[in-house]
């Protein structure tokens, strides 16, 4: 039986939730969707400047959870820019 999954926090609410790179059409876009948890921890990590042990105690998660979180959310923003993709914010 899996360990029970913990409530993650998260209190970040962008303006907008999608965005693309410009001058290419929608229908020729792949998508790239960024989870809520991952746009947190980029926001606390990357924009707010805390520490990994800060985050993870604000998303009430450990703090390697915390920075698998970012791992992935950085990645598919790297992927995104690089490819040319398309990120939704989900």
């Amino acid at each position: 039986m899996p360990r029970p999954c913990k409530h993650r926090r998260t209190r970040c609410n962008p303006e907008a939730n999608y965005f693309k790179p410009r001058g290419i059409p929608m229908h020729n876009l792949e998508e790239v969707i960024l989870e809520r948890d991952e746009l947190e921890a980029i926001k606390l990590a990357d924009y707010d400047g805390l520490k990994h042990e800060e985050g993870a105690v604000k998303m009430n998660v450990s703090r390697a959870t915390f920075g698998r979180i970012l791992e992935k959310g950085r990645y598919k923003i790297a992927e995104s820019i690089i490819k040319g993709k398309a990120i939704k914010i989900n």
